[in-house]
């Protein structure tokens, strides 16, 4: 299991960013995959980005060139810079690191797009 900390989520205007931070309590080093997943009222949790241990990424097509993800290995941390957000952006968004075969959840930061 793996301890992971979110920070950084809050309330936007339409076309902002905002960057979410999470923080691993083991070295990632050891985390096969670290990523984001979110969840809108209403709607089924999604992925949003993933970023492997050799550094490849993927995304969400909605998401594609808005949001970046990055992992800081010296800080156990992987970053989601969000820019040009939109109101169907809003949602719970929640920090996953896989060790397999586990999968370990953050405790999830709310985004809130609205002008």
């Amino acid at each position: 299991q793996v301890q992971l900390v979110e920070s950084g989520g809050g309330l936007v205007q339409p076309g902002g960013s905002l960057r979410l931070s999470c923080a691993a309590s083991r070295n990632i080093f050891v985390i096969n995959a670290m990523g984001w997943y979110r969840q809108a009222p209403g709607k089924q949790r999604e992925l949003v980005a993933l970023v492997s241990r050799d550094g490849s990424t993927n995304y969400a097509d909605s998401v594609k060139g808005r949001f970046t993800i990055s992992r800081d290995n010296a800080k156990n941390t992987v970053y989601l810079q969000m820019n040009s957000l939109k109101p169907e952006d809003t949602a719970v968004y929640y920090c996953i690191a896989d060790v397999l075969p586990s999968r370990s959840w953050g405790q999830g930061t709310q985004v809130t797009v609205s002008s």
